[in-house]
Parts: C-alpha cells; structure tokens; sequence
C-alpha cells in the first residue's frame, strides 16, 4: 500500500473531538491532512453518516481512527471506499450485529464496571466524581476535572447500534491496548484485536491514552498509513 496522507480521527462516548488535539499536531507537523470528527453520539447511524461526510470530503484514501466508542463508528462507517486502513485506541471493535452495549453486558468477574450514571432522557454520562479515576487516570487531575465537566450526553441509539458487516473483516487494522485502561479491561482489547486480525501495539495509559500519549497513537497511525 503506497502512504496514506489522510487521517480522520474519531471521538469515542462522553467526550468530543478536542481530546484529539495532540494526536492531530504531531501528524500534521509529519505532513498529513487530519480531519477530526465531531460526533453528535444520538445514534450509531448518525455518527456513521456525520464520519463518512467527512470521508467524502477528502481528495484521495484515508486511515480511519477511532477510540472507544469511536470503534464501533469506524467499524461500521470504514466500509466507505474512501477508507485504505482501521485503527482502534482503546476502542470497541463490534461484529456484525454486536454494539458497544452487548460487548459491555457480561463484564468478567473482577473488571472494572465504568461509573455510568441511570440514563436521563436517553442519555448517559459518567459520575463526575469517579470520572478521573475510570477515564483519566493518568492525566493532570485538572485536566481530568475539564474533561468530567466538558461530558458530552452519550444517545442511547449511540450504545446500543448494532454493526451491519464490520469493516474490519475486509480493511487491514491496528488497534493500541492501554494497559492501565478501568473503562474497557486490557484484556477485552486484546480479544477485540484479536478477533479483527489486527495488528497490536501496546502503551501504558488510561482510557483517555489518546490523550496521555500521544506520541503512541500518532506512531501507530502512521505506520497503518504506510510510513
């Protein structure tokens, strides 16, 4: 595959695309054209139309990022033609007719269970109290603090969309594990991963590792962008 110049990134639950900020700065610095998506996370089929807009406006391929839930975005709006490569950080990685909700039903004995609060109108958040120490554990406690009080309403049509055929069974894929991760347990990544045929690197970082490293994340995009 000749290098991909394009990368669009996309935001998972509970937060926008601002915590790509980082990422996005060293790409471009390296010369790349970075889109990243804002998500209105109502429905899976809205977020799915919103990042394939994005892919429409690009002249040429792109590597599709996402992170969280942003996985089962890229899951199922990466069958765009658009789309040369996968990544997932930290990211669900459904199959067909799987959504984040039925891959976080049956949580293992023992992992950590993410402090969602009961849904109010049709949408989540995370306790702000527990936030820091579930999402952002390793990131400034002030910085920790913005992203609980900057949540953004996760639709429950978002959680629970299914995935119709999963890009991944016909797009090469990477997925990065954040081994310190209490939103989805390290080992659920690895299974993910897996189960895709991706190819897995590994950081040491919280849920928010997009974030905490991005040198990592950066580094693994671009070798899924050929270079």
């Amino acid at each position: 595959m000749s290098a991909v110049k394009n990368i669009v990134l996309v935001h998972g639950g509970f937060v926008d695309g601002s915590g790509w900020q980082s990422v996005h700065r060293l790409l471009t610095q390296d010369g790349y054209h970075v889109s990243v998506v804002q998500n209105p996370t109502v429905s899976l089929v809205d977020d799915v139309a919103v990042t394939q807009r994005a892919l429409d406006a690009l002249d040429g391929p792109a590597v599709l990022v996402g992170h969280s839930y942003g996985g089962a975005v890229i899951t199922e709006a990466g069958r765009h033609d658009g789309v040369a490569a996968l990544v997932y950080i930290a990211a669900f990685a459904p199959d067909k007719d799987e959504s984040v909700g039925t891959l976080v039903a049956d949580p293992a004995p023992g992992a950590p269970v993410p402090p969602i609060l009961p849904p109010v109108d049709g949408f989540l958040f995370l306790d702000r109290d527990k936030f820091a120490a579930s999402f952002a554990g390793d990131l400034p406690a002030e910085d920790a603090a913005f992203l609980a009080d900057a949540q953004v309403p996760w639709g429950l049509d978002a959680l629970n969309g299914p995935i119709t055929e999963p890009a991944w069974r016909a797009k090469p894929s990477w997925y990065l594990v954040a081994t310190d991760d209490h939103m989805i347990p390290p080992p659920v990544q690895h299974q993910m991963a897996e189960r895709a045929g991706a190819t897995v690197a590994e950081a040491a970082g919280s849920h928010a590792v997009y974030v905490s490293q991005p040198q990592a994340v950066a580094d693994l995009i671009k070798q899924a962008a050929g270079q």
